[in-house]
């Protein structure tokens, strides 16, 4: 009997442990706890009962805390799954509308405040990837709210996520002014500038990156990224180890200047011309590349920022670098050398007292396409400044070659600019227009002026480089030919030379005579008053009149019909 209310009594006080689990510390606790009563003798009965039925409850226990744990890891571990396949999913142009159409932006965007850092890196990484292939994902990311939830975690998130987040951002701003607007205005310029004095050279470079994308939109977005602070850290990271992060920078440093003088100014305020000059030679071409690129877009605005790059002594170095393998490093030494000349003669004479011209000249020799359309234009502005300077180019050969460039580039843009340069070379004098025209260029350019398919740049300045050389050219066998195929409107500038050059040259006229152009002149069909028809009376007037009228069309039947009237007897006799 009193076995049995010693159980019942045990039984009371697990059921009651059962009931207040807060009041049990632990299973183990409980069972241990247990033992040390029963060993001091505080409960009778028999032990290896009371033992073996605490010892089921505490494996109970311990079973049931395992299943809840395995509940959260397994569901960590399919959010991490999830995440990781997205993100790799994401890599293939092919999967990018098939998520977007399954709603993956507002999936993945809790993800971004996982308690897991892995699992928060990994969605950024995933949205990163999906922003960048199109601007609808990136304004689909903007949308869903995502990017002040990025910017905020900036400040807090480790260097793996920074890094994930500042993509998301560049993914976001690269496709349009709108979108990089959007950037800015949710704070995003302000956290990357933070970022940019990480210690750590990834999170620096992720943010450069960034920033970069905002600036080259326009000059409002590139001043956003000024007034926030960023640009003596940009030059910092000019000086840092890494190259990497030294392309970057220069590449984002090019971008902000690009838009205004004032900007420009900015960035040469802070030193940064300096430190780029000493990179020119550096051997790693996608460096220089950034390197050039900066240059130039510091240059182009005024005389005042094209001096302070030549003061920087980067010539006659930057002039070997048109040696380098890498063809984008040549084309942008030749771009930066474009800049400079432009703005004035002297500046001109710098770039071709170190070689330059002559440099260039070679250059275009061996590249084709877009690469040579900054060497084509830099001589047409060198030939611009003055006589000497296109004389310059004539000797250094430099005709030939733009003929050559003409010939075979198929581009209108690129036959333009060679167009255009044939006209600034051949508009100073008449040995000029005489080199241009000893070439064989005038036809060609009457060819581009009259062709149905060129483009409208192309006719505009096919027919300015022709009146501008025409008003100068004095060479008559080689303006002969024009008599044939131009226009009106061009023709009137043909025989105007001739009716400045003939009353002067003998030779000239007898040439012009047995060469067929005097007859051809006589067939031209002008309005009477017309200027071309004065040109005309001003040749016939070279010649005597019976010379002017067997030229003359239909004097042949003139002819025959007198020799049909003609009667030799009666004529004699007469």
């Amino acid at each position: 009997m009193t076995e049995l209310v010693a159980r019942k009594h045990r039984r009371r006080s697990l059921l009651r442990g059962a009931r207040h689990p807060a009041s049990c510390p632990s299973p183990r606790q409980h069972c241990n706890n247990t033992d040390t009563r029963v060993a001091a003798g505080e409960e009778s009965g028999p032990q290896p009962e009371r033992k073996q039925h605490i010892s089921v409850f505490c494996i109970g226990e311990t079973m049931s805390q395992r299943q809840i744990i395995q509940v959260f890891e397994q569901y960590q571990k399919s959010r991490m799954q999830f995440v990781q396949t997205i993100a790799d999913l994401a890599t293939r142009p092919q999967n990018i509308e098939l998520l977007h159409n399954a709603g993956v932006m507002s999936l993945l965007r809790p993800l971004m405040l996982d308690v897991v850092p892995s699992i928060q890196q990994t969605a950024a990484l995933a949205l990163g990837r999906l922003a960048d292939h199109s601007d609808d994902l990136a304004e689909a990311v903007v949308k869903e709210g995502i990017l002040p939830q990025l910017v905020h975690s900036l400040a807090s998130q480790n260097r793996f996520y920074k890094k994930a987040a500042a993509f998301v951002l560049r993914a976001v701003a690269k496709h349009s002014a709108e979108l990089a607007d959007a950037v800015v205005s949710c704070g995003g310029v302000d956290a990357l500038v933070l970022c940019l004095e990480e210690f750590d050279s990834g999170v620096k470079e992720a943010a450069v990156w960034a920033l970069g994308f905002i600036a080259r939109h326009n000059a409002l977005l590139s001043q956003s990224v000024v007034d926030a602070g960023a640009v003596p850290l940009l030059v910092m990271c000019l000086r840092e180890p890494e190259l990497a992060l030294k392309r970057v920078a220069a590449s984002t440093l090019s971008d902000i200047s690009k838009h205004t003088p004032e900007l420009a100014h900015t960035v040469v305020d802070t030193g940064a011309v300096a430190h780029l000059a000493q990179m020119i030679l550096n051997p790693d071409a996608k460096l220089k590349r950034q390197v050039f690129s900066a240059l130039s877009q510091i240059s182009k605005h005024s005389v005042i920022l094209a001096e302070m790059v030549i003061e920087a002594e980067i010539f006659p170095a930057a002039v070997a670098c048109l040696k380098d393998p890498d063809e984008y490093v040549r084309k942008n030494v030749t771009t930066l050398m474009r800049e400079v000349v432009k703005h004035s003669p002297e500046l001109s004479l710098v770039i071709v007292n170190c070689g330059g011209m002559a440099s260039v000249i070679d250059y275009l020799g061996d590249c084709h396409g877009n690469l040579r359309l900054p060497g084509i234009m830099m001589l047409g502005y060198v030939a611009a400044q003055s006589e000497s300077l296109a004389m310059a180019v004539i000797l250094s050969r430099g005709v030939p070659q733009l003929a050559l460039c003409l010939s075979e580039e198929s581009e209108h843009h690129m036959k333009a600019a060679a167009v255009w340069s044939v006209g600034q070379i051949g508009q100073h004098t008449p040995e000029h227009a005489k080199a241009v025209a000893a070439a064989g260029l005038l036809p060609k350019l009457l060819q581009l002026y009259v062709d149905a398919t060129s483009s409208e740049d192309l006719q505009i300045k096919s027919k300015k480089a022709l009146k501008s050389i025409l008003h100068k050219c004095t060479d008559l066998p080689t303006l002969q030919p024009l008599l044939y195929d131009a226009p009106s409107n061009i023709l009137k500038h043909v025989v105007g030379q001739f009716s400045k050059v003939l009353p002067n040259d003998s030779k000239a006229r007898r040439s012009f005579v047995t060469s067929g152009g005097l007859a051809k002149v006589q067939e031209i069909r002008a309005e009477p008053g017309s200027q071309l028809q004065e040109y005309i009376n001003a040749i016939n007037n070279c010649f005597p009149v019976e010379i002017v009228r067997y030229y003359s069309p239909g004097y042949s039947e003139v002819l025959l019909e007198r020799l049909e009237n003609y009667v030799p007897g009666l004529n004699e006799t007469c």
